[in-house]
């Protein structure tokens, strides 16, 4: 429809894919690179900025390849629940897939018999297959980094740093996938539809104490409850610093709107003096 292809072309212009006519940008060019969606791109070349590049391509291919987390049979819900929260990090579900993805290499590392990788998986209600395809997944996109001569930091998954970088390079590509619980309930109102959706099952915040009042969403699910996915726990404060001030203009009035204006307002002296150094 040409609304979609309208909406397609305004995202990639606001991702700075796009230059003045229309066309790719340098930046879109090197963005074209990765087989990925385009936010997930934006956000993988950021990481290069942030320096968590070895993290955001274990993100990339867990998002990418189908969830990890397998459903569980009947009578067997809580006990999967307990098994995931293993894995759970506080700062949010990109952070749980990274502790997923590792806890899964080091339990196949070597030359393990592949049904050992069946049983740990099973042990733990994951996904052989989607963890097996992330694994390929990122290889290529380390491949592709290599080819197009990127940096590619060394891991160091954990530190306080480390967790802000990737929360940066996660905004750098996913500004347009922010919400907000309105309520304390649950019910998170995202800043560009205007839509309520609530937390997928899969969230490592279902049925927390405490959920997050700001977070930033892989996507949003009709299908599944109008539900959002893959979600982390984002201050205003960080997306005042990262989002393009014209695509904040352009979002349709609402509360979370007016709040995030003051938190820019108030930070905006900083940014100014930022932007002038870059």
């Amino acid at each position: 429809a040409p609304e979609s292809l309208m909406q397609a072309l305004e995202d990639l212009d606001y991702l700075a894919a796009l230059d003045n006519n229309g066309n790719l940008s340098e930046f879109g060019i090197i963005m074209s690179e990765f087989p990925l969606d385009p936010q997930l791109s934006k956000a993988l070349l950021a990481s290069c900025e942030f320096g968590c590049v070895d993290e955001m391509l274990t993100i990339a291919a867990m998002v990418t390849a189908p969830s990890c987390f397998a459903r569980a049979a009947p009578g067997t819900r809580d006990i999967a629940l307990t098994r995931w929260r293993r894995f759970s990090h506080p700062a949010g579900d990109h952070f749980t897939l990274i502790n997923v993805f590792n806890a899964f290499r080091a339990a196949t590392a070597g030359p393990t018999d592949p049904g050992n990788n069946e049983k740990w998986c099973r042990e733990y209600f994951l996904s052989s297959s989607a963890l097996s395809m992330a694994e390929m997944i990122r290889a290529e996109l380390v491949e592709i980094m290599k080819r197009i001569e990127l940096p590619i930091s060394e891991p160091d998954f954990g530190s306080e740093e480390n967790l802000l970088s990737i929360k940066k390079a996660l905004l750098s590509g996913y500004f347009m996938h922010m919400a907000r619980d309105v309520d304390g309930s649950g019910n998170y109102l995202m800043l560009t539809h205007k839509q309520v959706a609530q937390l997928h099952p899969f969230s490592s915040y279902y049925n927390a104490r405490r959920i997050p009042e700001w977070v930033l969403f892989h996507e949003f699910s009709i299908s599944e409850g109008n539900s959002i996915r893959v979600v982390s726990e984002i201050s205003p404060q960080l997306f005042a610093e990262l989002v393009p001030q014209y695509y904040f203009s352009n979002l349709p009035p609402s509360e979370s709107k007016d709040i995030l204006q003051e938190v820019i307002k108030h930070s905006a002296p900083a940014s100014a003096t930022k932007e002038e150094q870059k």
